[in-house]
């Protein structure tokens, strides 16, 4: 082992860095050492190898890459770099001098002065990539910026900016920020992961790009996703970065305007389809646990309707996996619809619910909503599902047509005459709600809307396609066309809305909400598998945030500035129902499971350095 340093630095000095490497060496073995005896684990089962976690913020800790980081090196490490907030002693103490200008600046100046630098921004592609150049500088300011401006920088790290992004992913891309796994590697993808740098991986978000947001094939430019996935997981749920993996599957594409690309970044040939894409997707969920262990959480991620089910049904009762288009779309929409009963009144079991789009996200929260009314009344989900009516691209789905639909969809498939159009449909089946998961924008018309608000005092209206010129309609068009009476929500954000004087603040049902929540809850309680009650906890506990001050605004969600807060709690309800189905494996379970997660959760703060 060997520390970075100009190659003129006296011998005496070199004698004094020895003694300090060895007792850093001697505090290193002491620490791996502890962790044999299993003393030095964080929540989930992780190794901390080298203490930082444990660290208390006072507390100095060595910034180690894979030997002591100093001088230059350690300014070009993001994960220790803090620029000109490196104190006098630290400057001394890691050859600094002479590097950096001699101002030394604070955490909190160094963020005010970035944030006026991206507000200056007017492009928001231009904010985006601003923020990515932070993260591979200087991870911790990136952290921070993002922890305590999320209102503001979510749109510009994920929805609906990241979907810009991931179609210029090819000009914008500069290093790799994650694992890319092709075709050309089947067979060797357990000697891929091993080439990641990190070994203590917690969670992993992957992507085959087939369906980014409401965007379609992207291929191997979807890497954009998973990269803005995994920083919502370490800003809002607490997950540590170094222990977040974002991997694409690069199969081809079958975008031809990519495959004419010159400038395309990933494997110029079509899709790969069948048996080879599964058995590709085989070894890579294989050599995923083989590498990382049972615990590891594999999220899908915008994959196209078929392999998504698909992959979910295969893996789910071997594998600890979680779809965010199927199962995070459908439990943040279902707290939203928990927490709307106080303006609807009634229950789940009272209203009547009217989906446009019948693919993995509306069928997914389909089956939720009817798993939480059967689990609060008793009523098998072959009967609740009653109560919920999906349009496709078809009209109506109905029993007359069910041997003709896909497998996910015949569930759905009730008795009633076909109707072919969603104005049809509104007005036959008479829904109090209405979800749309389309991915086509301007589809809830004027005429559907006005029927809807003709037969609800107050209906509510979810346009949940991503990103915002995909919504089915707007905050505006939902309030003006209900003359004031609509609740509604979005998947992407809108602005509050003025109407007869009132001001309408929408809801945006916005999966980090809960997907960083629930994964970490996964985490700290060290879960094999993903339960469908943990959906429904971590439902309520989302449910539960809403207070009646944001029932006076027509809010049903709480604002995002708590999502730290509302991740923790989360994370406790998922842990707890972990560990009350005989999933958990971090034992003893801890006593109060909120504190807990608290505790564990990454602050992005910089540490002082020996």
């Amino acid at each position: 082992m060997c520390v970075h340093r100009p190659h003129d630095v006296p011998s005496i000095v070199a004698s004094e860095i020895h003694i300090k490497l060895l007792n850093c060496k001697e505090k290193m073995d002491s620490t791996l050492e502890s962790m044999k005896d299993g003393e030095a684990t964080v929540g989930g089962g992780v190794e901390d190898v080298y203490g930082e976690d444990r660290a208390t913020e006072d507390q100095l800790v060595t910034p180690w890459t894979v030997s002591v980081a100093s001088g230059y090196t350690l300014l070009r490490d993001p994960r220790h770099n803090k620029g000109l907030a490196f104190t006098e002693r630290e400057r001394d103490s890691h050859y600094l001098r002479g590097l950096l200008p001699p101002a030394v600046s604070t955490q909190e100046l160094q963020e005010r002065k970035l944030m006026q630098s991206i507000r200056n921004y007017e492009v928001p592609l231009h904010k985006y990539v601003a923020m990515m150049e932070l993260e591979e500088r200087n991870e911790r300011l990136f952290y921070k910026l993002l922890i305590d401006n999320v209102e503001e920088l979510l749109p510009v790290v994920y929805t609906p900016t990241v979907g810009e992004a991931c179609q210029k992913y090819g000009s914008i891309f500069k290093r790799p920020q994650g694992l890319y796994i092709s075709m050309k590697e089947k067979g060797k993808i357990l000697e891929v992961l091993k080439n990641w740098p990190e070994r203590s991986i917690q969670v992993i978000v992957v992507t085959d790009g087939e369906r980014i947001l409401g965007l379609g094939d992207l291929g191997c430019q979807g890497m954009g996703i998973p990269v803005g996935k995994l920083a919502l997981y370490t800003a809002l749920g607490g997950v540590r970065p170094s222990a977040c993996l974002p991997i694409t599957i690069d199969v081809g594409t079958n975008n031809q305007k990519l495959l004419d690309d010159e400038f395309y970044i990933g494997l110029k040939q079509k899709r790969t389809t069948g048996k080879e894409y599964y058995d590709l997707l085989e070894e890579f969920m294989s050599a995923v646990k083989q590498n990382y262990g049972e615990k590891v959480l594999v999220q899908f991620e915008d994959f196209a309707n078929h392999n998504a089910f698909e992959l979910l049904a295969k893996y789910r009762n071997t594998h600890l996996v979680f779809n965010d288009d199927i199962q995070g779309t459908a439990s943040v929409v279902l707290a939203g619809l928990v927490a709307s009963l106080k303006l609807l009144g009634g229950s789940l079991a009272d209203h009547t619910f009217l989906f446009l789009g019948a693919g993995e996200a509306g069928t997914g929260i389909a089956e939720l909503i009817a798993l939480e009314i059967s689990t609060k009344t008793n009523i098998p989900v072959e009967e609740t599902r009653k109560k919920i009516w999906l349009v496709d691209s078809k009209g109506l789905i109905v029993s007359s047509r069910k041997e003709s639909l896909q497998h996910f969809k015949q569930p759905w498939a009730h008795e009633h005459e076909p109707l072919t159009t969603l104005l049809d449909a509104v007005k036959a089946i008479k829904p109090s709600v209405l979800i749309g998961t389309s991915g086509v924008g301007q589809t809830f018309t004027k005429d559907v809307i006005e029927a809807l608000a003709a037969v609800n005092e107050r209906p509510l209206i979810m346009a949940l396609s991503n990103p915002t010129s995909q919504a089915e309609c707007t905050a505006e068009q939902a309030y003006t066309w209900t003359k004031g009476k609509a609740i509604f929500s979005s998947g992407s954000p809108f602005d509050p809305y003025e109407y007869d004087g009132k001001l309408f603040i929408p809801g945006q049902a916005n999966n980090a909400y809960i997907f960083p929540g629930l994964g970490f809850g996964l985490v700290i309680s060290g879960a094999i598998r993903v339960h469908d009650e943990m959906l429904l906890a971590a439902s309520e506990a989302l449910a539960n945030q809403v207070t009646q001050e944001h029932y006076d605004k027509g809010m049903i969600y709480p604002p995002l500035t708590n999502i730290r807060k509302i991740s923790a709690n989360i994370a406790a309800k998922v842990a707890e129902k972990a560990y009350d189905l005989g999933l958990a494996t971090r034992l003893p379970r801890p006593t109060d499971l909120l504190k807990y997660a608290e505790s564990c959760m990454y602050t992005p703060n910089y540490r002082s350095y020996r």
